[in-house]
This record gives C-alpha cells, structure tokens and sequence, in this order.
C-alpha cells in the first residue's frame, strides 16, 4: 500500500489548518484540519508496523 506525502507533514499540516479553523471559528476547516492529521497519525502507525514486519520477515 502507498501513500503519498510524509505522515508527519500530514500531522502538521493538519494541525495547522485547525488551529486556522479555531481562530477563524469555522468548524467544517476545523474539522478538516483534525481529519487531516488523523490520518496522519494512522499512516505514520501502518508505516511503522509495515517495517516492524518487514525487519522480522527478512532472513
């Protein structure tokens, strides 16, 4: 599975565009933000899990 970008630029993309959303006070860029950096977070998970698996399956 690929993903384009790298998930910690996803994070803080996200919590950028949040922090916009607060202090604009719209919740859907609000709400934006915070799915984007979720799904960060999640792919910064799956890539790690992804190596850990990868490191104990070569031989």
């Amino acid at each position: 599975m690929r993903f384009k970008g790298n998930a910690k630029v996803r994070q803080l993309k996200g919590k950028v565009t949040e922090s916009v959303g607060k202090a604009m006070g719209d919740p859907s860029v609000r709400r934006a933000g915070r799915r984007e950096q979720l799904r960060g977070r999640a792919q910064e998970m799956t890539q790690t899990a992804t190596d850990r698996v990868r490191k104990w399956t070569k031989r």
